[in-house]
């Protein structure tokens, strides 16, 4: 398979370039190309500028040892602190962070980024936010701790060796109310779930079986991305019954799923999901969550020895991503 050119004629939408440019990083993973090279970040920088920043009061409000458990912790819409980024920072501070949060994203995904964010914020918007700084920033291992509704964000400069994205991650989006339509309209994220659903039409009667399922697995924090290093017997459909021109769809999936954030990162992930054997991969689908009964699978997931990435889209959009090197899991 040739890595896709990446244009964008006039004809050639936002959303088609960031999620094509995102498949071109991937386009290689179940059969093909180099990964595109990551460029170096800045938000880590930023990091330490806001650190050296801080007051004593305010270091102690967000400040923690480097081996906290609270670094590791990922949920779909909690604070990392009581103390909201409003009422602990100045305005220059907060400004800071809100450069830190871009960094971690595709510059052509902030806004609908930040889209997702302030509608299920609410009124507070990015002042209901809170952060966590993990270790000394200025002198050796750190990680930064972004959270909120549907939010859980982290940078680190790869002070862990062999996680990717910092360790796991949560983004999702309730565009219409709680409770969404089939067609979730004016989610940010439900463009995922068509793509995926793009692999699932192209499943022929027996590998619909095996990709079909009852009920997706149940969120409870930390647990809902744990891993388990299996290679056999995970849910759902393997890449290595899959044939050529679908390998093809799952590598534009995996794509779609990059897209948001940043292009170091995404190498970095996908040389960790390559890395423990793309053919280990395993795609599910799961009939029992399906808003509308209308066959267009709201919930589903794909899953490998060191990596899961559960897209819960009922009753609204939840994802949950951990991904680590195989020898760290």
């Amino acid at each position: 398979m040739n890595t896709p050119l990446i244009h964008t004629p006039a004809s050639f939408s936002r959303r088609q370039f960031i999620t094509r440019s995102a498949y071109a990083a991937t386009a290689g993973l179940l059969g093909g190309s180099d990964l595109i090279a990551a460029e170096k970040a800045s938000g880590e920088t930023l990091v330490t500028q806001l650190y050296k920043s801080m007051t004593e009061e305010q270091r102690k409000a967000v400040c923690f040892p480097y081996e906290h458990p609270l670094r590791h912790k990922v949920d779909n819409n909690w604070h990392i602190t009581n103390s909201p980024i409003e009422k602990l920072f100045k305005a220059d501070q907060a400004d800071l962070i809100k450069q830190i949060f871009n960094d971690l994203h595709s510059p052509e995904y902030q806004k609908e980024v930040w889209r997702q964010f302030n509608e299920d914020s609410g009124k507070a918007g990015f002042g209901s936010a809170a952060i966590g700084i993990f270790g000394e920033p200025d002198t050796g291992k750190f990680e930064f701790v972004f959270t909120g509704r549907h939010c859980t964000r982290r940078c680190d400069g790869d002070s862990e060796a062999g996680v990717a994205f910092g360790g796991p991650i949560f983004y999702g989006h309730a565009s219409k109310g709680f409770n969404e339509g089939p067609s979730h309209d004016g989610n940010v994220y439900w463009y995922q779930a068509k793509r995926a659903n793009d692999v699932f039409k192209a499943l022929d009667g027996k590998q619909r079986e095996m990709a079909l399922l009852g009920t997706g697995r149940e969120e409870e924090g930390n647990d809902t991305v744990k891993l388990t290093g299996k290679t056999k017997g995970l849910p759902g459909i393997p890449m290595s019954e899959l044939h050529a021109d679908q390998k093809d769809l799952v590598n534009k999936v995996l794509g779609d799923l990059m897209a948001p954030f940043r292009k170091q990162d995404v190498a970095e992930a996908m040389k960790m999901i390559e890395g423990a054997g793309t053919e280990n991969l395993h795609m599910a689908f799961y009939k029992n969550q399906d808003i509308g009964n209308d066959g267009v699978w709201d919930v589903w997931q794909i899953e490998g020895p060191s990596m899961v990435w559960y897209f819960r889209g009922q009753p609204h959009v939840h994802c949950w991503a951990h991904v680590k090197d195989k020898a760290a899991v």
